[in-house]
Parts: structure tokens; C-alpha cells; sequence
């Protein structure tokens, strides 16, 4: 005699599904076991902001809190298989492309998203410097030639979007926001955010810009603790913002917003480097001592809008 609990089951699964109440957003990126960005980093950023995660995985790290010591990748046809097969059953409304570690798996990458050329997508460009210099070279060009002509929004650090986009910069002073998004331009990308940019009143800045112009700009203080994961968080909190309904400024700002709570939050769990704590606002708050008494409380649930811009009081 059958379960009548499992012919529940049946009957709710031959149902026809209705949309989701979150909206869906695809990540390819390489797993961290230290946890401090890849896959970690967009799976918990993403949720954050209340969208459901679609993670395909391109390879794995090996590396602690430290450094990444190695990466070994998936073949191209494992990450396709993986993408396709998500992607006939849930509708998405934006994808982050973060390392997925070889040419091949960028072209794979990016024959998918030049199907879906509705969704916006978000490159993200980490620092590859622990890599062998052929790597990177194949790899970089590699990015260029395919993937940047589809890519929505080119997020990475200056320095390192510097070197790719600009290696004969000859200039007196250092590549601008705008300099680096017309060179992103040139390769189709209509938008770029830059960050961790040298401001001359020792402050860092994060750039939103196109060709044309700088749509935001945030500032923040120099701060001692070197950070792991920044930048996966970042670009997966941009891309699950757009993917949930908003425009580009108030998704950037919110994002910023986010990761400098992330930031704030960050704590050292091995010997190596901190990682932002991006499940901050899930945690207890600790009552305030008579000292915090006249303290402004903390607002993790805040949101900027695009107006709020510039920001000036992150820290990070």
C-alpha cells in the first residue's frame, strides 16, 4: 500500500510550476574550501540578497586564508552540461562569470550567455597573479576576445584592470575610471566598476563608469587588515541587486553598502587573511554596553539610492 505522504508528493511534482518568488541568478566560478570567495562567496552574498543561486562549478582552488597555492578545472563540457541543464528549467535575470579557469571554459561560458542575450552579465577579473605568466596571458586574452564583448558590467580592482586593459599606459599619473572603462569599451563593455583606486587624500575609491562619464563614486578610508573575498562579494552582490529589479546606480550602491558591512563584520578564522562576514545581518546582535548606550545603532538592513552617492563613510 502506497504512502499517502508520497502520492503527495506526485501530485505536487506533475504540477506545473509557478514563478518563483526570488528571482534566479546563475554564478560560474571555482570552488574555495578556505571559504573565503568563489563559489563561497556568491552562494552566501546572492542569498543575502534574496535571490535563489544557480552555482556551476568551473574547477576548485587549492589555497588557505593565505594565498591560492593551486587550481585544477573542470573540462568544458562538465561546465556546459552543468549550465544547460539549470538553465532549461529556471529562468534567470542575471549571471556573474568570476575564474573559471581555462580558455576553454571562457568559451564555453561564453557561447551560453550569447544565447541568453536578455540577461545581463557580470565579469568579474581577480588578481591572477599566483598563476604562471602563460596562464594568465591565454587566459586574459582569452576574456577579451569572448567574453567581454558579452558582459554587462566588468567589475575588478584598478591596479589589476590596469595591467590587463592598459599594459602600455605611459601616462604621468595612474589610469582614471574613465581611462579603464574605454578601454573595457573598446572590447563591448558598457560599464565597468573599478575598485581599490588611489585617491591623493589617502582615501581608496570604487569608480561606476562608462566611456562617457562616472555615474558614482564611493570613498572610504585605508584600512590595516588585508582582506580575502572582497571581490567576489562585491560582484555577487551587484549581480543578484540587478537580477532582483534594480537599476545599475542603486545596485552598485547597495552593493558597495553591503560588502562594507561584510567588511565591518570581518573576522581572521585562520593564520592567514580576514574574509567579510557576509552573513553579518543573520547574527544575534550583542546587547550595547553602557559605553555603546549614545552610540548610532548599526543599520544593517539600510539601502542606498543612487542619489546617496558619493558615500564617504566606508571604511574598506
Amino acid at each position: 500500500m502506497s504512502d499517502p505522504a508520497d502520492s503527495s508528493v506526485d501530485r505536487e511534482a506533475t504540477t506545473a510550476p509557478v514563478e518563483s518568488a526570488l528571482p534566479c541568478v546563475m554564478t560560474f566560478n571555482a570552488n574555495d574550501p578556505s571559504g573565503a570567495g568563489g563559489l563561497s562567496a556568491d552562494l552566501t552574498a546572492m542569498a543575502s540578497a534574496s535571490t535563489y543561486v544557480l552555482p556551476v562549478v568551473t574547477g576548485a582552488y587549492v589555497r588557505d586564508t593565505s594565498a591560492i597555492r593551486d587550481h585544477f578545472s573542470l573540462d568544458e563540457e562538465a561546465v556546459v552540461d552543468q549550465a544547460r541543464c539549470a538553465l532549461e528549467d529556471m529562468p534567470v535575470r542575471a549571471i556573474k562569470v568570476g575564474f573559471v579557469g581555462t580558455p576553454e571554459n571562457l568559451s564555453a561560458v561564453a557561447q551560453i550567455t550569447s544565447d541568453y542575450t536578455e540577461v545581463p552579465v557580470i565579469t568579474y577579473m581577480p588578481d591572477l597573479s599566483w598563476w604562471d605568466e602563460l596562464d594568465i596571458e591565454n587566459y586574459l586574452d582569452a576574456c577579451t576576445e569572448l567574453l567581454l564583448p558579452q558582459t554587462t558590467v566588468l567589475v575588478g580592482n584598478h591596479s589589476t584592470l590596469c595591467r590587463w586593459l592598459l599594459p602600455e599606459w605611459e601616462g604621468d599619473r595612474p589610469p582614471g575610471p574613465r581611462e579603464v572603462a574605454r578601454a573595457a569599451a573598446v572590447h563591448g563593455v558598457p560599464y565597468t566598476l573599478v575598485t581599490g583606486f588611489n585617491a591623493a587624500d589617502q582615501h581608496l575609491e570604487s569608480h561606476l563608469a562608462s566611456p562617457e562619464t562616472v555615474l558614482a563614486t564611493a570613498r572610504y578610508e585605508r584600512f590595516e587588515a588585508t582582506f580575502a573575498g572582497a571581490g567576489d562579494t562585491l560582484s555577487a552582490a551587484l549581480c543578484a541587486l540587478i537580477a532582483s529589479g534594480a537599476d545599475l546606480q542603486t545596485a552598485c550602491a547597495e552593493a558597495l553598502t553591503y560588502l562594507d558591512q561584510c567588511l565591518d563584520a570581518g573576522f581572521q578564522p585562520g593564520m592567514g587573511h580576514a574574509v567579510p562576514d557576509r552573513l553579518f545581518w543573520a547574527h544575534d546582535d550583542e546587547p550595547a554596553s553602557d559605553d555603546e548606550s549614545t552610540a548610532d545603532p548599526a543599520t544593517p538592513d539600510s539601502a542606498l539610492d543612487a542619489g546617496d552617492f558619493p558615500l564617504d563613510t566606508t571604511r574598506h
